[in-house]
Order: structure tokens, then sequence, then C-alpha cells
């Protein structure tokens, strides 16, 4: 399959400008796709998109956006072994599983990509802004404090994150996601955290009320490509450094009957100094999804909360006075 870069900008009146949102991929699309009854593709079904390509290129590879076919090989091997749980040496963490629980994938992108990251060129997340670095610490100290549930980090309490974002990333396991489309509605479960994530196709403005954790997405189509913009997020949201100020803007585009390509880009001004872009594949599965029972059996959470209250009793240090 051939992916091939395009600029990102447009001539107009003699002059050079950039568009945020031209498509930063051209594919080779198939003729032979699923279609619905008003002509759109048929994205309906669950699609995995496991990969062990870094999500980030390592900074050794510096500018180097492809691998050759030895380097590749090679390459994958390499991340086989380092991403082995079983390989592990280091015995002083708790709570950790061997290899066996992990389904992370075995396999780089077909492409040959350093790294899930396509904007900024040197496949990394652009740096936080100064805002964001204060915002993080604030985070962090509260969350120390474990002052309450309230205050712990959403995946933490299971309600929102991990891969399943928004927006979706390859991660350890659970990487499948069930479409449905409907009249009015392009609807994604996640089988990470049983999320949710309801697209409506029939309105041009985003709701502010209520706000929600997953924001509030619409969605159109873009010829065979559909657009879904989320907004108005309830508060910092669970994906990665991001405020409930990012907009996202996913973009799924069939290339097969079995291949679904994904692409989001993300701005946060307040939080990145540049907006940027992660694209990657995913593969259309037989199995259905299965129930993830994240909160089941949750013990961390008192653990949390009672050790803090047992060192609070006896002083921040630990030491009875």
């Amino acid at each position: 399959m051939k992916i091939q870069n395009c600029h990102n900008t447009i001539v107009w009146k003699g002059a050079l400008l950039p568009v945020l949102f031209l498509p930063l991929t051209l594919f080779a699309q198939s003729a032979d796709i699923p279609r619905m009854e008003n002509g759109k593709p048929d994205t309906q079904g669950t699609w995995d998109f496991r990969t062990i390509t870094p999500f980030q290129r390592p900074e050794a590879l510096g500018e180097k956006e492809y691998l050759s076919a030895e380097e590749f090989a090679a390459f994958e091997e390499e991340e086989r072994e380092r991403r082995d749980r079983d390989n592990f040496t280091d015995t002083t963490t708790t709570g950790d599983y061997n290899q066996f629980w992990y389904d992370r994938g075995e396999e780089l992108l077909e492409d040959r990509r350093t790294s899930l990251v396509t904007v900024p060129s040197n496949g990394r997340v652009p740096p936080l802004t100064e805002a964001a670095r204060q915002r993080n610490a604030e985070r962090q100290e509260l969350a120390r404090l474990a002052a309450g549930v309230e205050v712990r980090p959403l995946a933490e309490r299971c309600i929102m994150g991990f891969n399943s974002g928004p927006p979706m990333i390859p991660s350890a396991y659970n990487n499948n996601v069930q479409i449905v489309q409907t009249g009015g509605y392009f609807l994604m479960h996640n089988e990470m955290i049983h999320n949710v994530r309801p697209v409506r196709l029939d309105d041009a403005q985003h709701r502010d009320v209520p706000r929600k954790w997953e924001g509030d997405s619409i969605g159109y189509w873009d010829g065979d490509t559909m657009v879904v913009e989320t907004r108005n997020f309830a508060r910092d949201t669970a994906f990665g450094n991001s405020s409930e100020r990012m907009h996202l803007t996913e973009r799924f585009t069939m290339l097969d009957a079995d291949t679904l390509t994904y692409e989001f880009t993300i701005e946060d001004p307040s939080t990145w100094t540049e907006p940027w872009t992660v694209m990657f594949p995913m593969s259309r599965a037989d199995l259905p999804i299965y129930e993830y029972a994240c909160h089941e059996g949750n013990y961390s959470m008192a653990g949390i909360l009672g050790g803090w209250r047992m060192l609070e009793s006896l002083g921040q240090s630990g030491q009875q006075d």
C-alpha cells in the first residue's frame, strides 16, 4: 500500500497559505469497499489497532521518517524484545503483569514509519507550554495529596483514558473499537473501559451544556472520509496533558474492505506549542468486543486513600511526632 506525503499549503491570490486540516496523507483507496444505502462507506464492525510502532520517534533516529527493509526487520525484533515483560529483571515495581496479559501486537506498521506521530516532521509531540507545565505540577501535587477519590486521575478511576481517548491510540491491550453507523449518528464503542462516544451527523454546532468527559462530537462526510470534530470537554481530559480547551479532529478513511485509516489532529494552544497529528491503520477483526470490567475488585483506590490517611495521622513524613 503506497502512502505519499503532501504539502499542507494552498495557493490563493498568488500567496501560500497554511491549511491545518488539509489531509496530510493520500492513500491508494480500493474501489471495492462496502457501502451503505446512501453510498457512503460502511465502516461498521470491530477494528483492531494493535501495533508496536513507537508513538513518538526515538530520538536516536533523528529525522529518519522511514526505515529500510533491513533496518525495519532489526528494529521490529528489538521492539519485541524491549517490550516483552518476561525479559524485565527490575523487581522494584508492584502490581504489574507478565507478558501473558499484554496484547499490544508483535508487528510494526507495514509502511516502515518510525513513529505514529506524523506532524511535526520530527515525529515527536511538540513541547508543552509554560502554562501546561504549571498545570501538570498542580495536578501531580493534588493527586499526591490523595484528598479524595475525585482528585485521582480519570484513568485510575476507570472513567476515561488509556487507549480509548479520545483520541484513540494503540496501547498495552484492549486495542479494539466497534463502529456503528445510523442515519444520524456515527458511534464508537471502545473495548477499553467500554466507553461509547456518539457523534451527531445532523448538527453543525457543538453543545456547551452539559459538558461531558469525552467532549461533544459532531461529524460529517468529506468525500469518503468521516470527519469527527470534538470540543467542549468537561475538564482536563484523560489524554496526555490536554486541557478542556482541546480541539480534536479525527478522520476515518476506508482503504479496502478490511483496512480503516485513522488520523487525528490536536489543537490545544494552552498545552502544546503547535498542533500535531497522528495516523495509523486499523484492521477488521473477526472477534466481537469483550467486556472490560475495570472497577471489578478494584482495591487500589481504597489502598491509596487509606494509606495516605495513615500517613496524615502520623505526620507527612510518616513518623510519629
